[in-house]
């Protein structure tokens, strides 16, 4: 449900961020909370997510999205996103320019940003290649690892939906459906390979693909896989290609930019059913991640491997069940010194500076 027009802006925000309408009238008092530097710890911890969510968009059928949701940085990610795009469109558009812009950017959460940044860049630039070899080399094995982290962060997103109050089931449920066939039908995409793809194409492809980015339950990979272009962009980064990384980075940074804004009012505004969609998403795509299928897409039936594969589907889940326990100690560990690495803390801080 929408929130109520007579409440201001900054107080109608809802938890999922660091509590504030960008560039709003509140925003602009210095004495507005700001995020606040973490210890070391707390930035090794934020490069090393950021490594996992590099180290996932490389793999097709996994969302960056997905593990951002699990390591407990999804909200302060796409509250600081919707800070920078209209930081920039401040910038160029608007009264008060200067003082919009760098209000703007004031509240963004750049001891998250800037450590997830470097740990991005160096899981891919290092393990592309390594990457690939064991996606292409082993792919029952590879896909049934993914699948098995997958499925267990499904629990996630609807955690967050069951904390939120309100919502009639009957449309939840509708929009899980929804979600997941969706899901379902795009992971089902016929893939190839385009062996020399135009700047256009490249141009296109980042802008639609790094929404994945912040979309848990859709894989920016195999977005990329499915138009073509998964196997050209990874040899681009493994050879150092910067023509083509520059195009893609310029439409990523269009892409992201035109995406970011509207996933953040859909939270901000609809935070239920869309958290609710998050998880049909998830569910879905476990159909780009079954470990037996043809390079069509076509699922088969279990192979004579599927012991091997069984055991990487149980240490995908694993992975996940330890990575939600490490963040929920390391969450609990730094809730009075940095700021708040859950929904539920974020939500905590809100209430307290809206208070005030």
């Amino acid at each position: 449900m929408a929130a109520d027009s007579s409440t201001p802006a900054h107080a109608r925000r809802d938890p999922v961020g660091s509590g504030h309408d960008p560039v709003d009238d509140a925003d602009l008092d210095p004495r507005s909370p700001v995020p606040t530097r973490p210890g070391p710890l707390g930035m090794v911890g934020n490069a090393v997510r950021g490594a996992l969510i590099g180290m996932a968009e490389l793999v097709p059928g996994v969302s960056g999205g997905t593990v951002a949701l699990v390591t407990g940085v999804y909200p302060r990610l796409l509250d600081s996103g919707a800070h920078v795009v209209d930081g920039l469109r401040s910038a160029a558009l608007g009264p008060d320019r200067r003082a919009r812009t760098r209000a703007a950017f004031r509240h963004v959460d750049w001891w998250l940003l800037l450590p997830m940044a470097v740990g991005m860049l160096a899981v891919v630039f290092t393990v592309a290649g390594v990457m690939k070899g064991f996606v292409e080399g082993s792919p029952e094995i590879a896909r049934g690892l993914f699948l098995g982290m997958v499925a267990t962060s499904i629990a996630v997103p609807l955690g967050m939906a069951r904390a939120t109050p309100g919502g009639r089931n009957w449309v939840l449920g509708l929009v899980f459906v929804l979600g997941a066939v969706f899901a379902f039908v795009l992971s089902g995409l016929p893939s190839g390979s385009i062996s020399d793809p135009s700047y256009l194409l490249v141009f296109v492809a980042a802008a639609v693909a790094i929404c994945a980015l912040v979309l848990p339950g859709v894989s920016g990979s195999y977005l990329l896989l499915a138009m073509g272009l998964y196997a050209p962009t990874l040899g681009a980064v493994d050879e150092r290609n910067f023509a083509y990384l520059g195009v893609f980075a310029l439409g990523a940074l269009v892409g992201i930019s035109l995406f970011v804004k509207v996933l953040d009012r859909l939270l901000e505004d609809f935070r239920k059913p869309t958290l609710v969609a998050m998880a049909g998403l998830m569910l879905g795509s476990l159909r780009a991640l079954w470990p037996w299928q043809t390079e069509e897409a076509d699922v088969l039936a279990p192979g004579s491997d599927w012991p091997a594969v069984l055991a990487a589907v149980v240490a995908g889940v694993a992975v996940v069940l330890i990575v939600l326990a490490v963040e929920r100690a390391f969450a609990g560990k730094t809730a009075t010194t940095g700021p708040a690495a859950t929904i539920d803390q974020a939500a905590d801080s809100t209430s307290d500076s809206n208070r005030r």
